[in-house]
C-alpha cells in the first residue's frame, strides 16, 4: 500500500467493525472515496483473509441471559489439550481463546443470572488438571 492512498484499509475495517453492514456507498462517504474504491478494497481483503467474516453484535440482556463473563484459567501442561476439547464442546461458551499473560485458556460464556455462573464455575473446578479458574463479570462495554 502506497502512502498516497487517501484511504487505508485500516479505515475501512474500523468502520466495519463498528457496523458491519454498513454498505460501500456509506462507507465511501465517510471517507471521501468511491464506492468502487471501498468495494475493491473489501473484495481484495476478503480474498487475502483479512476479512473472513461478517458477525452481530448481540445485546445477552434481551435475550435473558444478565451476566457476561470472561473466565480465565489454567491447567496443567498434560491436560491443556483434552480441557480444550472438551471445552469446545461446552454450550455456556460463547468464545474460546488460547493466550498468553495471565491465563492458558479466556472464554467468553452468557448465563441467566449469578447462580448459574457460579455452578458453571463449580463444574469447571470438577474437571482434571485445571488448576485455576478467574471469572471477570462484564459490566458494560465501552467500545
Amino acid at each position: 500500500m502506497n502512502g498516497r492512498s487517501k484511504t487505508s484499509d485500516l479505515d475501512i475495517i474500523k468502520i466495519l467493525l463498528n457496523n458491519g453492514r454498513k454498505s460501500f456507498v456509506e462507507i465511501a462517504k465517510v471517507l471521501n472515496v468511491t464506492e468502487t474504491a471501498v468495494r475493491k478494497r473489501v473484495k481484495r481483503m476478503e480474498k487475502e483473509g483479512v476479512i473472513h467474516s461478517y458477525t452481530t453484535e448481540i445485546n445477552p440482556k434481551k435475550l435473558g441471559y444478565g451476566v457476561k463473563a470472561v473466565i480465565g484459567i489454567d491447567t496443567t501442561a498434560q491436560r491443556y489439550m483434552p480441557i480444550i476439547q472438551q471445552l469446545r464442546k461446552t454450550k455456556e461458551i460463547l468464545r474460546l481463546y488460547s493466550s498468553s499473560g495471565d491465563h492458558m485458556i479466556m472464554m467468553e460464556c452468557w448465563f441467566e443470572n449469578h447462580e448459574m455462573l457460579d455452578n458453571f464455575q463449580m463444574d469447571l473446578e470438577k474437571i482434571d488438571g485445571i488448576i485455576d479458574i478467574c471469572p471477570a463479570i462484564i459490566t458494560e462495554i465501552i467500545k
